[in-house]
């Protein structure tokens, strides 16, 4: 079983105290540091070089979560963010997005859903908290944008593939951070808030060849 060392990033220490209790109860999760600022969060990550970051937005000082997203994506591209707020507007959605963040989840979040997140962005998968993935139905439907562009699909045909988003990035030839941005559009679009969900929906609705099963 592989460890994901995992910094907790958040200005409250109640609230990294019951983030480590919760992931106590996960074998393959240890909390290797913590930070209580932006910047706090990036020396930290890059002294520690951890799996993951679990990342507020809103921390006091020059860096907020979503400045520190960026750093840490840039400086460290192995080590994913997923954050973990109690906000979700649709600005404060893309913007972590496009700083680099692999996920977003709301603090209210239940543990087993914490643990399996984590456990997702951890292997570079997008994930989505289900109120942030029904916000971003409700604003691809505004627009009246249903269908997948042709980029789109060809990012959701590598991710039925099994492919990582670093793998797209580099089969497409674009960046991590536009793929992660392009599957949050497939998300929107299909209603539904993970690749397995999105690749299932699409195969169910014509979009994708259903995949041949074992022989």
């Amino acid at each position: 079983m592989t460890t994901i060392r995992i910094v907790l990033a958040d200005d409250h220490p109640v609230v990294r105290d019951g983030l480590r209790g919760m992931l106590a109860h996960a074998p393959d999760a240890l909390v290797v540091g913590e930070a209580s600022s932006g910047s706090a969060a990036v020396e930290v990550a890059g002294r520690l070089e951890p799996d993951l970051v679990l990342m507020d937005l809103r921390m006091p000082g020059t860096l907020d979560g979503v400045a520190a997203t960026a750093a840490i994506a840039a400086r460290l591209p192995a080590t994913r963010v997923l954050v973990l707020t109690t906000y979700d507007t649709d600005a404060d959605i893309l913007r972590a997005v496009e700083a680099g963040a692999t996920g977003y989840l709301l603090k209210d979040a239940p543990r087993e859903d914490l643990v399996a997140a984590v456990r997702a962005a951890a292997r570079g998968e997008t994930v989505l908290a289900p109120s942030v993935a029904a916000r971003l139905v409700g604003r691809v439907r505004g627009a009246a944008a249903d269908a997948l562009t042709r980029r789109e699909l060809q990012v959701l045909e590598l991710v039925a593939g099994g492919a990582t988003n670093a793998q797209v990035a580099r089969a497409l030839r674009i960046g991590e951070a536009t793929v992660k941005s392009h599957l949050l559009h497939v998300f929107g679009k299909l209603g539904v808030g993970d690749r397995t969900a999105a690749v299932t929906t699409a195969i169910g609705r014509g979009i994708l060849p259903a995949r041949p099963g074992p022989r």
